[in-house]
């Protein structure tokens, strides 16, 4: 059996992997066990009464954290013209079309939001296969195909983030850095378990959110007491 380092005996004896904390309470041991080396991620993972493999129970979508994501997102976006020019002045990495599909396909992937007016879609098509394992491809459902390409992007720059559930049930994602203020982070927590209860599909019986735990980068996974959650 290997041995516990320093760090790991000092969360064994701190942390009850019985004990369903408040958030305040989860953010406490958080910093506790905090790097001094770098900003860890808090992430939250939720998770959910809902088989993915049925179109009726997946869930997906985005939400806005008020707090934003202390992450710098890269964001490209597909437009000529007018809205090129508008994507730019909001803050875009990359903008282009064919020329950025052929960018794409030569393996530059180096963005998290693809964002797409709707009259380049033909152009995109073609980066299904390039896209689409990455979960990149720009979708009208997520706000990412869209003639307002300057607000999507300042909304991707501004702390929206997407969410999708994995094949087991379970949704994640960063909610903000150790950096931020516990208020902050909070409303972050709030404002994203407050989109994945709305956004229960119809398909899903029974207990929907099941459990909720947040950890850090670096740190132990913490249970969250499910009253913390509205509407779990």
């Amino acid at each position: 059996m290997a041995t516990l380092t320093k760090k790991q005996k000092a969360v064994a004896e701190k942390v009850d992997n019985e004990k369903f904390y408040s958030v305040d309470e989860a953010l406490a041991v958080l910093r506790e066990f905090g790097s001094k080396k770098f900003d860890e991620t808090i992430e939250v993972a939720m998770n959910l009464g809902v088989d993915p493999r049925h179109a009726d129970q997946m869930v997906r979508g985005m939400v806005s954290l008020p707090s934003g994501t202390g992450k710098d997102m890269k964001v490209a976006v597909f437009a000529k013209g007018d809205n090129a020019d508008k994507a730019l002045a909001a803050g875009a990495d990359k903008v282009g079309a064919e020329d950025l599909m052929e960018d794409m396909q030569n393996g530059n992937l180096d963005y998290d939001r693809v964002i797409a007016t709707p009259d380049m879609m033909g152009v995109v098509g073609r980066l299904g296969k390039v896209l689409g394992p990455k979960g990149l491809m720009p979708n009208p459902k997520l706000g990412t195909v869209t003639p307002n390409v300057e607000q999507a992007v300042k909304d991707a720059k501004g702390g929206q983030v997407e969410f999708r559930v994995e094949k087991m049930g379970i949704i994640h994602s960063g909610i903000g850095k150790m950096s931020f203020k516990d208020e902050d982070l909070k409303k972050n927590f709030k404002a994203f378990t407050d989109a994945i209860v709305k956004a229960k599909p119809t398909g899903a019986k029974g207990k929907y959110v099941k459990k909720v735990s947040l950890t850090s980068s670096m740190g132990p996974g913490l249970k969250v007491d499910l009253g913390e959650v509205e509407g779990a």
